[in-house]
Formats: structure tokens, sequence, C-alpha cells
């Protein structure tokens, strides 16, 4: 495996994680959202991540066996969630139904911080992988002079 392969394996998990942290932004954003302007109250998303190959077809022929086990990560696609949503009693509120409920999301905000949490450790990891691919390049330069 050269440099190249290996920053572009972090760079996908870190454009991966990006949009996982973005999507769970927006979850806490819209946790009390009761009108979109598709209609009705917003509905949690998840990211569905899936491992890829590194490189193209054409030069993944052109390496040894080894290295086409290497995979890189993409955000394949952005699920809505299917929870059912949280009806609250406030009559006075104006997205309330005839009988005083409120349609909420069913957010949680202690699991969206986690995943939170989770998503930021795996894009700092991820960073810390660039910067020691970075510092070994540089290395290796030092020794080629």
């Amino acid at each position: 495996m050269d440099f190249m392969t290996a920053m572009d394996i972090s760079a996908s998990a870190l454009s991966a994680e990006r949009t996982n942290m973005n999507i769970i932004s927006m979850n806490l954003a819209n946790a009390k959202t009761t009108r979109t302007p598709d209609g009705g109250p917003y509905r949690r998303k998840t990211t569905i991540m899936a491992a890829i190959p590194v490189d193209d077809p054409f030069s993944k022929q052109m390496q040894s066996a080894l290295d086409r086990e290497l995979r890189g990560v993409r955000v394949m696609h952005v699920a809505t969630d299917s929870r059912p949503l949280k009806l609250v009693y406030e009559p006075g509120h104006p997205d309330a139904n005839a009988d005083g409920y409120v349609a909420y999301p069913d957010i949680n905000m202690v699991e969206e911080m986690a995943n939170l949490m989770t998503a930021q450790r795996g894009y700092e990891a991820n960073v810390t992988s660039v910067d020691t691919i970075k510092a070994m390049y540089n290395k290796a330069l030092e020794i080629g002079r």
C-alpha cells in the first residue's frame, strides 16, 4: 500500500463522517419541528454507509492480490427513520390536531448526542491517520535526500 492509497482511505472516511455529523446535527436542530415544506413534522434521518473499493477497476487489476482487499467508506444513502411520531398534548399549538395533540419527531437527544460523539471520534481518528501519513511521507523524503 502506498501513501496515496492510505490517504484515499482516510479521505473517504473523513467525507463520510462529515456527512454523518451533518445529518445528526440536522436531527438535533429539528427535534421540535412540527411543520416542514414537505408537510407534517420533521422525520429523523440516518446515514447508510458501505465499504467501497479504493481504486477504479483498471488500477485494481494492476495491483497485487493483497492490495485488492483495501476498502474506503462512502455514504450510500440518507434514510428517513420510520419511528412513529411523538404525540404531545398541546391544545393551543397551531399544529395541534382536533384532539389537541401535536405530532413531534421521535428524536432522542441523548441518542443523537452519543451518535454525534461517535462520528466526531471517527473523524478525529481519520484526521490523525492523515497527519501520520503526511509525517511518514515527509520522513521518506528526508531519507531520500
